[in-house]
């Protein structure tokens, strides 16, 4: 399964310079929590819901005067398209991280997936196992 096909949302990207504001007012209609930083097309950060709680609100900044780049959360830890899910959620549970940026062919970054996201399509999975546990043991049943 690729990482890409998970993921619900469109792929939103904001500047270092950008304010606070410009980046909130970006992810409201998309309905997503974090945002791929870019400068040059190179990935430079990410900015999550929880920067704006801990970096900005927190500290009292000022959201239409803070630059994005001055509150982002750098380096970034990103993963292939092709990592097994399961692989990203122990490492999102391992690193407490609750956005992944995912990259596809190793460089370019296609798709920022999310721990809900993630725990739908493995929530959907383990479903579908045993629905197919309980038709194959049903099937073994007497007159089956």
């Amino acid at each position: 399964m690729n990482l890409t096909a998970i993921v619900h949302a469109p792929l939103i990207v904001v500047s270092p310079t950008d304010t606070v504001m410009h980046a909130i007012e970006t992810t409201l209609p998309a309905k997503v929590g974090a945002v791929a930083v870019m400068d040059q097309g190179a990935m430079t950060g990410i900015f999550t819901e929880r920067d704006v709680m801990l970096k900005v609100v927190h500290q009292r900044r000022d959201p239409d005067k803070t630059q994005v780049g001055e509150v982002m959360t750098s380096p970034v830890i990103t993963v292939p398209d092709s990592m097994a899910p399961r692989d990203a959620l122990r490492l999102m549970l391992e690193r407490n991280i609750r956005h992944l940026p995912v990259s596809e062919g190793g460089s370019k970054i296609a798709a920022m997936l999310s721990i809900r996201d993630l725990l739908v399509f493995l929530v959907d999975d383990l479903t579908k196992d045993i629905q197919h546990m309980e038709a194959f043991i049903g099937a073994d049943s007497p007159g089956g």
